[in-house]
Parts: structure tokens; C-alpha cells; sequence
């Protein structure tokens, strides 16, 4: 098998990159990520291609999306201590190689390889392409970033460093309507929710929600607008263009909020056979309440109506649990060549499990469901 990369995803077919992801989810495939490209995502915020490839012959049996990175902006698995502590001893922690989807906090395969082959040798090769990426380039480490189960049980034993973290997801449970959600929440937990959805209906507000690819131009440039209000109000920086955006017009799904035939709130959502994607909002005016109904209600409710099995709102956001999603562990794996910050990292990320399977407990303390629901889940 021959181990190699390219620097551009346009270098490889469609359907070959796409015949190797196993799954629907969006953020892997050839399009999602090759826009990213072609639309000037990456470049201005360091992202530089380096997609891993292992051939059997001419045929591509593995992949994986990869970048060389000099910073950790857009990852949303936190290293700025580790980087703060290399440059504190005079050792260099940038660049890195980077195994993931910018700006993108979502679950997928990472060891991305065909089904007509023994699966468990090319995750193996794909692992070791890229730590021989990082030596070639003398590069301090290689992160893959949220990873699939079958991926972070490769990448384990690889001798790879686990790192945990939590996100909050809703999960379906044959619900028939929102109404019947909702019964399955304490009683406190479902007063609040109708109180929440009631002062938007009361402020006159109503909710649209429209596929991508039935967006007018006018519609793509107010919720484009939303985008870059949103980082902008936070001090950060818009980095996905409109363009792309338009790009992904068949996976997108617009949720609108209208107050007297205006848009004045929207969110952006991905959409696979199964899932609903959160990824960005934004409002011109602030309304009561607005902002759980826009990006965890209403996607609630569009996950019921379409038979979607889980809806991911995002990185981050304890509130999330009091409307019915729940923790959800994330995974990654680290490669460290240099032996004592691989050894030091090591003990901190077992202080880190300890303390996150604290929180986990925490967390659960605060469960918005009746007993029942838990039981069944």
C-alpha cells in the first residue's frame, strides 16, 4: 500500500473521497470539505491542506481530512495551554498536524476507508501516515479531533493520548410530536419550555423553516448577515463566506424568525439522513426567549416532524440540558513527539477524566427528564 497526501482536495474524485466516509454525515464528504477550499474558508486562518491517502494500487482505500496548523483557532478542542507551556521551555509547539473539519464541533470518522477492505490495516496506515507527516515536516504533534468510536478504539491502541470533553445533544425517542416530548420532561422542566415558546408567540414572532436550496438571494444575504453579527458581537472573526454557504445550499436548513413580515432572527443548521446539525445564529433585536426558540426548539420540533434521530446543537452551553439535551461525550486523540511533554500531558489528561467524570455526575443531577424516559434511553 503507498502512504501520500495532497495539499488540495480538488486533486481527488468525489466519488472516490466519498466512497470511503461510510455514513451521511456532512461534514465529511467531498463537497463540504472541498468548498471550504475553493470559497477562501481556510487559508486566512491557517488552515493549509494536508489530506492524508493510502492507495492499494490505484485504488484509494483511506483517507483522512488533514491540516498543518500554526495556531488552534477553529477547533474547539482546547490546546492553548499546551502550546502555552512548550513556548514557556523554549520548545516550539506550532505547527502541528491537525486530523478534523474546521470550525466544526461535530462527531464523524475521521480513518475515513473502504468497505471492501480490512478496515482495521488501513486505520492503522492512515495513523501512521500521519505521524510520518509529522516527522518529515518536523512538526511537534498530530490531533484528530472528534472522532468516531471505531476511529478512537484504532487510535487507543496506536498508543495515541485520549483526551475527553462533553457536548449536549437531544436524542429521539419515537416522539410523535413536540407535545409528546415535552410530557416526557418533568413537570417543571415542560412549564418552562411552554413558558419560553409562549412569549415568542406572544411577541408576535413566527418561525420558518426553509431547505437551503430554497433560499431567495435576499434570505442568503440577511442570514449571512446574522452569521458575521454574531463574531462580531463576540469579537471574533466571520470565517466562512457566503459563498460557501451557497456551496452547501442542499445540506443547509435555514430557521427564520419573522416579526411583521421581517426576518429578524435566523440559524444555520447541516442536515443528514439522521441528524440535525446546529452551527450559527444571529438577530437583529433582542426578543424573550428568541434564541432557545430559534436554535433548540424549533430544531427539536424538525427533528420530530422528519423522523431525524438526534439533533446536535453545538460546542459547549450547560442551559442546553434544561430543554432536553443531554451530555454526550466527545473524543480525541493526540500525538506528542516530545517524550516529556507526552508524559506530563498523560498525567494531566487522567486529572482532566477524573474531573470531567465529576461533571458528567453533576450534569446528570440537573436531568430534565422524568425517570421513566431515563429508564427507556
Amino acid at each position: 500500500m503507498k502512504l501520500t497526501s495532497v495539499s488540495s482536495l480538488a486533486e481527488i474524485n468525489a466519488a472516490d473521497w466519498n466512497a470511503l466516509t461510510g455514513c451521511d454525515n456532512p461534514f465529511i464528504q467531498h463537497d463540504f470539505l472541498n468548498a471550504l477550499e475553493q470559497h477562501d474558508c481556510l487559508q486566512p486562518w491557517g488552515w493549509q491542506p494536508n489530506h492524508l491517502l493510502v492507495y492499494d494500487h490505484d485504488r484509494l482505500v483511506g483517507a483522512s481530512p488533514a491540516y498543518f496548523k500554526n495556531n488552534s483557532y477553529g477547533e474547539f478542542v482546547f490546546d492553548w495551554a499546551w502550546a502555552d507551556a512548550y513556548q514557556r521551555n523554549g520548545v516550539a509547539y506550532y505547527p502541528k498536524l491537525l486530523i478534523a473539519v474546521p470550525f466544526t464541533p461535530a462527531l464523524g470518522p475521521r480513518l475515513l476507508c473502504h468497505g471492501n477492505t480490512d478496515t482495521a490495516v488501513i486505520r492503522q496506515r492512515l495513523i501512521q501516515n500521519a505521524v510520518d507527516v509529522v516527522a518529515e515536516h518536523q512538526l511537534s504533534s498530530a490531533h484528530w479531533l472528534f472522532c468516531s468510536d471505531d476511529d478512537l478504539r484504532a487510535l487507543e491502541h496506536a498508543g495515541m493520548l485520549l483526551r475527553s470533553d462533553y457536548q449536549f445533544h437531544w436524542h429521539n425517542q419515537d416522539y410523535e410530536s413536540f407535545d409528546h416530548f415535552l410530557s416526557q420532561l418533568n413537570s417543571k422542566k415542560r412549564k418552562n419550555i411552554k413558558r419560553d415558546r409562549k412569549k415568542v408567540v406572544d411577541a408576535g414572532i413566527s418561525i420558518e423553516v426553509i431547505n437551503g436550496s430554497e433560499l431567495n438571494q435576499q434570505q442568503w444575504n440577511t442570514l449571512y448577515d446574522f452569521y458575521r453579527i454574531t463574531f462580531m458581537r463576540k469579537s471574533g472573526t466571520p470565517t466562512l463566506t457566503l459563498e460557501f454557504f451557497q456551496a452547501m445550499a442542499h445540506r443547509l436548513l435555514a430557521i427564520l424568525a419573522m416579526h411583521e413580515g421581517n426576518i429578524v432572527a435566523g440559524a444555520i443548521c447541516f442536515e443528514s439522513n439522521d441528524t440535525l446539525y446546529g452551527r450559527h445564529w444571529g438577530c437583529y433585536e433582542d426578543y424573550d426567549n428568541l434564541h432557545f426558540e430559534v436554535c433548540y426548539y424549533a430544531g427539536i420540533e424538525y427533528c420530530i416532524r422528519h423522523g431525524l434521530q438526534r439533533f446536535e446543537p453545538g460546542a459547549q452551553g450547560e442551559h442546553k440540558i434544561a430543554r432536553g439535551y443531554m451530555p454526550t461525550r466527545t473524543r480525541s486523540a493526540h500525538w506528542l513527539v516530545h517524550e516529556g511533554f507526552r508524559d506530563a500531558i498523560r498525567r494531566h489528561l487522567e486529572y482532566e477524566d477524573a474531573a470531567l467524570d465529576d461533571y458528567y455526575q453533576q450534569l446528570m443531577g440537573s436531568q430534565p427528564y422524568r425517570k421513566t424516559e431515563l429508564d427507556e434511553a
